[in-house]
């Protein structure tokens, strides 16, 4: 299955994804030159800069710290702007304590049981940072490390070109992945993410953006009324480390059914098994569509109190819904609120949890050669 993975999406950042086709807002304006400024200092003194753009009535702050969105802004039915996106107001707290909080995460986004796989007869042992599973690509993942952020204002959209290269072994994966991803605000005010990444060794890639929204407003309280639909018949059930069993289960009939929009609130405290070994939604939808040559619309998620709604368009096979089951109460926000379960949540484009080992799920090989391309595309509404 890996001609899927390398076929999927070879034209989908060229095609530009016209915000018509997906939904766009009504706002159309060109815009300027993002701007940096220092953010902090890393304890061995590297500069962490902060990148603010502007562009379609949609409002953006990234690091260049694990790719964060540190802040995401856009309007309700009444004009009224608010940051919908979970974060910090300092370097400290992201690098001490964030549950990725914005971040762009790799090598592997989602887990690898036991950080454990084989691939061409070779074992290849990770960093194990989730008992005893690789989580989000181990502990020194994609979202702790400094990318290099090139501005770029092409006709009337601007955005950010961010660059790393993970050298091989590192978090024990094979490989030297060079890796590029693009951060775009159309002129629609769309928020397009184009990742493309080629290695020198056999190894396996997925790439994903892991920001915790509340379309309500950050920091405002419970998501539980915000509607979801996803265009997705099965899931994934986990084993007691939230690895999945291989299984691809029908929604029907379960919790787990979003193929209609409802509040996410109305099922979570279900008596089902796979909520009580989650503490809520933390699972992979296997979504209708399979994997795209362009991205298609998966999801949508609306806040009745605000009108805003953002609509989930990817080319990849599956979308990982976590309903903030382990936000507990000890992060603050920058507006001094403190986030507890169920005050935000996270809706992951991705290749499934565990491929690696899972030779029926499509797979995550990229080889010396390929190139690795998939682009996710938010459109926002009120």
């Amino acid at each position: 299955m890996e001609l899927n993975r390398r076929t999927v999406i070879a034209g989908a950042a060229a095609a530009g994804i016209a915000a018509t086709t997906l939904g766009g807002t009504a706002h159309a304006t060109g815009g300027s030159k993002p701007v940096k400024t220092l953010f902090g200092r890393l304890a061995d003194g590297t500069k962490v800069h902060l990148w603010s753009l502007e562009n379609g009535g949609t409002r953006l702050k990234v690091l260049s710290y694990g790719g964060i969105v540190q802040s995401l802004e856009i309007p309700d039915r009444r004009g009224r702007y608010a940051n919908v996106s979970a974060g910090f107001d300092n370097l400290e707290d992201y690098v001490a304590q964030s549950p990725y909080f914005g971040a762009l995460i790799g090598r592997y986004g989602n887990r690898i049981g036991r950080g454990r796989f084989t691939l061409d007869g070779r074992s290849h042992q990770l960093s194990v940072n989730d008992g005893e599973q690789s989580l989000h690509g181990g502990a020194q993942g994609f979202d702790k490390r400094v990318w290099d952020v090139e501005p770029f204002v092409k006709g009337s959209d601007v955005g950010l070109h961010l660059s790393y290269t993970s050298v091989d072994g590192e978090m024990g994966y094979p490989g030297t992945l060079k890796t590029k991803v693009t951060y775009t605000l159309t002129r629609h005010g769309d928020w397009r993410i184009d990742y493309e990444a080629t290695t020198d060794k056999a190894t396996v890639v997925n790439l994903t953006s892991h920001v915790y929204w509340n379309l309500a407003g950050e920091g405002s309280g419970t998501i539980e009324d915000h509607e979801l639909r996803i265009a997705a018949s099965r899931y994934t059930p986990t084993d007691a480390g939230l690895i999945p069993t291989g299984e691809l289960a029908e929604v029907a009939g379960t919790p787990f059914d979003f193929r209609k929009a409802k509040p996410i609130g109305r099922d979570i405290r279900v008596s089902h098994p796979q909520l009580v070994t989650a503490k809520g939604f933390d699972h992979n939808w296997v979504l209708d569509k399979g994997i795209t040559a362009r991205p298609e619309h998966v999801a949508t998620l609306r806040d009745p109190s605000s009108g805003r709604t953002l609509r989930i368009a990817t080319n990849e096979p599956g979308l990982q819904f976590y309903s903030g089951n382990f936000l507990d109460g000890t992060l603050t926000g920058p507006t001094g609120r403190t986030y507890r379960q169920g005050d935000a949540l996270c809706l992951e484009t991705q290749h499934f949890p565990d491929s690696p080992n899972k030779p029926r799920f499509p797979s995550t090989v990229l080889r010396p050669g390929q190139v690795y391309r998939t682009t996710t595309v938010h459109t926002f509404g009120r």
